[in-house]
């Protein structure tokens, strides 16, 4: 009796030995888990920050072609409620002239 009584307490004592080594096996899993989520999350973090800051320069750059923008056609306006309308004819007739040219050089080849 004494026997038997001994065998089980040295197998709960394997067994317990067992389960603490498994025990201490998963922990170092979860820990390494938790490292890779923890570097992963600072990378997400750096990443964010870099975009939020090409999305500021991009807004920066955006507001002055906004400016150019506006002011180009104000200078535009300006020059069409003038009343020159006699550019716009020169300019035609320019650009009716270099067609003729450019038709003319392919013709003749």
């Amino acid at each position: 009796m004494r026997r038997t009584a001994g065998y089980q307490n040295h197998g709960m004592y394997q067994s317990n030995e067992m389960l603490e080594e498994e025990n201490e096996h998963l922990e170092d899993g979860l820990h390494a888990k938790v490292s890779k989520l923890k570097e992963l999350t600072i990378d997400i973090g750096n990443e964010v920050r870099a975009q939020n800051k090409m999305l500021g320069e991009m807004d920066d750059d955006f507001d002055k072609s906004q400016g150019l923008l506006a002011s180009t056609m104000g200078r535009l306006k300006r020059m069409a409620a003038a009343g020159h309308n006699r550019y716009i004819l020169y300019l035609l007739l320019f650009s009716l002239f270099v067609f003729f040219v450019i038709w003319y050089i392919v013709k003749s080849k």
